[in-house]
């Protein structure tokens, strides 16, 4: 079966699905208590994880440079979502953490993720969200977790 959509249609699709998913999880984070989070945050977020990191770790995760990551973690900081601690191994090395504010975001982030895809689900039929989901899976790489998107969308 051939399609009469131009190839070009296919990255542009899937590139608005992706924003239409992240401006309606910023909207509704908004209206949760929210309202400072940008989308590179959630990357930045998803990077520091748990445990922290320095911001020359993050540089290397988002794939920017290491001004470009203390830049976004003093954003990150200011707005009350990371805080900044030294390392007890080596004082030298200060660790950027998420705080109980930043942890509540990513976990309405998680909520609301879920009840986006219920929404897909219901507008599409849950088989075909699994099949797209499925054939997403065999055309994309194992490795769910790249981080560095904001780093490849900055060298283009």
């Amino acid at each position: 079966m051939s399609s009469d959509a131009p190839g070009f249609e296919l990255p542009l699709r899937l590139l608005l699905a992706f924003r239409m998913l992240i401006d309606e999880l910023h909207a509704e984070l908004a209206r949760q208590g929210h309202p400072d989070l940008r989308p590179m945050h959630g990357f930045v977020m998803q990077a520091i994880g748990p445990r922290g990191t320095t911001a020359v770790e993050l540089g290397r995760m988002l794939g920017v440079s290491k001004q470009a990551a203390g830049k976004t973690i003093d954003t990150l900081e200011r707005v009350g979502y990371v805080e900044r601690t030294t390392d007890s191994h080596d004082t030298r090395r200060k660790i950027a953490r998420l705080t109980p504010y930043g942890m509540d975001a990513l976990n309405r982030s998680a909520r609301i993720f879920d009840d986006l895809r219920a929404r897909w689900a219901h507008e599409l039929g849950e088989e075909r969200l699994q099949a797209l989901e499925a054939d997403l899976r065999k055309v994309t790489p194992d490795g769910l977790w790249r981080l560095d998107t904001p780093g490849w969308f900055g060298s283009l």
